[in-house]
């Protein structure tokens, strides 16, 4: 059994694949990006980092693995943990090449680097998209000079005396006119800032006063906490397979419901659904050793 094909077949549908007591592959989004050196178009993609913290195991390798295989889960528990032994006494000596996905590596210090393969895209939104060649644009800027005002001199006449005594007086009559408004302006003003004075002393003097005030009513909501972990019970073509399945599970005690449906088009029946993710695990074993091997746990925020 190659264990990097089936995380590498996770690693399309989940932003986190562990592999139990080694480590975990998880996946960033970035977007499309231009390469200035190269002038190259790159689309998005799902970036692969590695961390060695996440060692817990959350059942969705083995699950798969379980069910790719047609094996029970503790054998594919088992299968998974030969490898990750593998691994680890390979390290010691070279570094691990993962198909498709990358390198692992130890440094110095006994740690294990991750070396992710640049080519290989798991966003599956950028199916079939490859990196594009552009070539540079050249811009030029050419030095623009600043335009010169021409003054034309026009040669002075006379002017007649009465032609003089006419501004004048048209300039006078202006200015009077101009004065007269400015002053009428000025007693609108005056006039309407006693009127605001008098109706805010009015405001001031007035009292409110309610004799029967309503009642005050507390409103009590309780707020949903989310629960993202979900015990998968099976995956339904038709819809109304999926409410069977809800409706059985319940009359067994079970807080069934629908959790919506996959990117295959599925509907997705769950035993139940939980806020921490160790009350989920446990009872996922529970229910894979008394009701469902086939149940697996899903993470998702509905």
């Amino acid at each position: 059994m190659i264990l990097a094909n089936y995380i590498n077949d996770l690693l399309y549908r989940y932003d986190c694949v562990i592999v139990p007591d080694f480590g975990g592959f998880v996946t960033n989004r970035i977007g499309a990006k231009l390469d200035e050196t190269t002038q190259m178009f790159y689309p998005p993609s799902k970036q692969i980092t590695f961390n060695s913290h996440l060692k817990h195991n959350d059942g969705l390798l083995a699950n798969y693995i379980a069910s790719a295989e047609n094996i029970s889960f503790e054998k594919a528990s088992t299968a998974i943990s030969l490898s990750v032994i593998k691994w680890q006494n390979e390290l010691q000596t070279a570094a691990i090449s993962l198909e498709n996905i990358g390198t692992l590596s130890l440094n110095d210090e006994n740690q294990i680097i991750f070396e992710p393969n640049a080519v290989f895209n798991f966003l599956t939104d950028s199916f079939g998209l490859t990196a594009l060649e552009s070539s540079a644009i050249k811009r030029y800027k050419e030095q623009v000079k600043p335009l010169v005002p021409v003054v034309e001199k026009t040669a002075e006449k006379g002017i007649p005396a009465f032609i003089k005594y006419a501004a004048t007086a048209a300039i006078l009559l202006t200015l009077g006119f101009a004065g007269y408004a400015g002053y009428q302006q000025k007693e609108q003003e005056k006039l309407l800032a006693n009127q605001q004075k008098a109706i805010q002393k009015k405001i001031q003097a007035a009292t409110f006063v309610i004799s029967n005030p309503l009642p005050t009513i507390e409103l009590n909501v309780a707020k949903e906490i989310p629960k993202p972990y979900h015990i998968v019970a099976g995956a339904f073509q038709f819809p109304e397979n999926a409410q069977k399945k809800v409706d059985e599970l319940k009359k067994k005690g079970y807080n069934a419901q629908i959790i919506g449906v996959n990117k295959w088009g599925l509907t997705q029946v769950s035993f139940n659904s939980f806020v921490k993710k160790r009350e989920a695990i446990n009872n996922l074993y529970r229910i894979q050793k008394t009701v469902s091997k086939d149940a697996w746990l899903l993470i998702e925020k509905l």
